[in-house]
């Protein structure tokens, strides 16, 4: 029997991938697509935000796909908009925060990637991106749907838990009748004019 988690694992997960590079679209394309990803690549981050709805003048919108997005690639380093001003606008959206947000860059400088990950990167990768790279961030999405749906499924268990234990509380408590009987002797009275021990 198919479980949730295998309904999420075969489940084609969406990649937007951002890089003004031809080559390396080329390249985080193959990568992703080898990876069982479904990929949207655009050349920047005005488009990839024209993509996403979030661009003020959308009347050039072009929305290639009506799809959910499950992760968002983008190169650091790109005219006009960089990766890192993407991610920002990303995470100040409401309806797309919750979107996982990778930066990819050629350069290894520590304040920058600091700075992409205390902005709410998902993770930091070094070009040239290698296949491994790419099936840890879909072990990592997957983990991520995975908990959304365990979520749900916990709250509901909670909720159960607790209308239980609602109809325990009705349950009238019985008294515990016994305990008065411990030293009473059984034996019958002397004389009828004797009276019967109490029982309690």
């Amino acid at each position: 029997m198919e479980t949730v988690n295998d309904q999420i694992a075969s489940k084609e997960l969406h990649v937007l991938a951002v890089d003004d590079s031809n080559i390396d679209r080329k390249v985080i394309e193959k990568l992703l697509k080898v990876s069982s990803f479904k990929v949207t690549v655009v050349d920047s981050g005005s488009r990839a935000l024209e993509y996403l709805g979030l661009e003020e003048d959308n009347n050039n919108s072009t929305h290639f796909d009506d799809l959910k997005v499950n992760m968002i690639i983008t190169d650091y380093s790109m005219p006009g908009m960089t990766g890192f001003e993407l991610l920002k606008k990303i995470k100040n959206s409401s309806t797309l925060k919750e979107i996982p947000v990778v930066i990819m860059s050629s350069e290894n400088i520590l304040t920058r990637i600091d700075r992409c990950l205390e902005e709410g990167a998902e993770d930091y990768l070094l070009k040239p991106v290698k296949l491994s790279d790419v099936k840890r961030l879909k072990d990592s999405i997957l983990k991520t749907e995975n908990k959304g749906t365990n979520d749900v499924e916990t709250e509901l268990e909670n909720n159960n838990s607790r209308k239980r234990k609602r109809s325990d509380d009705r349950l009238p408590v019985l008294p515990s009748t016994l305990s008065c009987h411990k030293n009473v002797s059984m034996s019958p009275p002397a004389s009828p004019q004797q009276a019967a021990p109490k029982l309690c």
